[in-house]
C-alpha cells in the first residue's frame, strides 16, 4: 500500500468517526434524558435546599423518566458544589440547585474562586422565595420601623443585632438596612440563624433578621414582634406587617430563593426540557402545600427575569461588601 492510499484511507475514517460523532451527540441531545440526572446540592441533608430538592425530585423523575439522583456536596457556604457543577460536562445531566447566598454573596466575600457565576452558569428556573422578618424583643419600646430607626439615633450603638454568623444572608440583611437607614447598630453573630433567634429571646441583643420557619412561631406565641418584612411584597404569613420596601426603603429586595443551574453550553433542549419539567412540578398542589409549610413562595419568574434577578442582587451585594469592608476568607 502506497502513501498516496494510506493518507487516503486515514482521512476517510477520520471523516467517519467525526460525522458518527456528530450524530450520536445530536441523537443524544434530541432524547434528553436518556439516563439518570444529578442534582447536586450546596448544603447538607435537612436544609432548606435538600427539603426542596426532596419535594420535587420525585415528581421531575416522573415527568423525565428518569431517576433524579441527590448529591449533597456541603462545605465553604456552597462553593464546593458550585465549583463541582461548573467542572462538569454540559450535557443537561449535572444540575445545581442554587441558593442565593452562594450564587450571589459568596463571589464578593470570598477572594480567588476557581470559577465565576455568570461565566460559568446558565440558570435554567426560578423555584421558590422566602422571605425574612425583622423582629425585635417585646421589651424593645418600639412598635414600627420608624420607632426603631428613631431609637437607634438616640442610642447610636446602643442596639445590638444578631445574626448567622459573619457574610450570612442575616449578617449582609441587616447590614444593607443599616446602610439604608443610616444607622448605628452593632452586629453580634452566632453559630447559625436558629441560635440567632434564639439570642433575641433571650434578650442577649435587641434585633434581628429571621427566617419564617425560625420566627414565626415566635411571632404567634407573643415572644417576638414583627415590624418589616424584606421582600418586594408583603408576606401571606404575616399580611399586616409592611415591606420595608414601602416603608420608605426603596428597592430594598432580601430574600432567599432557591433555582436549577447547569453549566455553560448545555445544549438548549435539555435546558428547555428540564426547565418545563421543574415549572409543571411546582405547580402541583401537593407540591405547593409542602413548600408552604417550609415558608417558600412558588416563584413565577421567567428565565430571563431569574438571569436579571442574579445580576441585580450580585450588584447590590458587591456594592454593599465593598462599602463595609468585609470578607470571610
Amino acid at each position: 500500500m502506497n502513501l498516496t492510499s494510506t493518507l487516503y484511507r486515514f482521512f476517510f475514517l477520520s471523516t467517519l468517526l467525526a460525522l458518527t460523532c456528530q450524530s450520536t451527540q445530536a441523537q443524544t441531545a434530541s432524547d434528553y434524558p436518556i439516563k439518570p440526572i444529578r442534582f447536586i446540592l450546596p448544603f447538607p441533608a435537612g436544609g432548606g435546599t435538600d427539603s426542596l430538592s426532596r419535594i420535587m425530585a420525585p415528581k421531575l423523575a416522573q415527568i423525565l423518566g428518569q431517576p433524579i439522583v441527590i448529591d449533597n456536596r456541603p462545605g465553604a457556604a456552597g462553593n464546593i458544589a458550585t465549583e463541582a457543577v461548573t467542572r462538569s460536562e454540559p450535557d443537561g445531566y449535572t444540575v445545581l440547585m442554587g441558593y442565593n447566598t452562594a450564587l450571589t454573596m459568596n463571589p464578593y466575600l470570598y477572594k480567588n474562586l476557581p470559577f465565576d457565576i455568570q461565566r460559568d452558569l446558565q440558570p435554567i428556573t426560578l423555584l421558590a422565595t422566602a422571605q425574612y422578618f425583622l423582629v425585635v424583643n417585646q421589651s424593645v419600646p418600639v412598635q414600627s420601623i420608624s420607632q426603631l430607626v428613631a431609637l437607634a439615633k438616640a442610642q447610636p450603638g446602643k442596639l445590638n443585632y444578631s445574626s448567622g454568623g459573619p457574610g450570612s444572608s442575616l449578617h449582609l440583611a441587616a447590614e444593607l438596612f443599616k446602610n439604608k437607614a443610616n444607622i448605628n447598630i452593632v452586629h453580634i453573630p452566632y453559630k447559625g440563624g436558629g441560635p440567632a433567634v434564639m439570642a433575641v429571646l433571650g434578650d442577649e441583643v435587641q434585633l434581628t433578621f429571621g427566617s419564617a420557619s425560625a420566627v414565626m412561631p415566635h411571632i404567634k406565641s407573643g415572644s417576638l414582634r414583627a415590624l418589616a418584612v424584606t421582600g418586594l411584597k408583603r408576606s401571606p404569613l404575616t399580611p399586616n406587617v409592611p415591606t420595608l420596601d414601602e416603608l420608605g426603603y426603596t428597592g430594598f429586595n432580601v430574600t432567599s430563593w432557591y433555582g436549577l443551574l447547569v453549566p455553560k453550553k448545555t445544549p438548549e433542549k435539555a435546558v428547555a426540557t428540564l426547565q418545563s419539567a421543574a415549572q409543571k412540578v411546582i405547580q402541583m398542589p401537593e407540591v405547593r402545600e409542602a413548600m408552604a409549610k417550609q415558608g417558600l413562595e412558588v416563584a413565577t419568574d421567567s428565565q430571563a427575569e431569574f438571569i436579571d434577578l442574579i445580576k441585580t442582587e450580585s450588584q447590590t451585594w458587591s456594592d454593599l461588601v465593598k462599602k463595609i469592608q468585609i470578607s470571610v476568607n
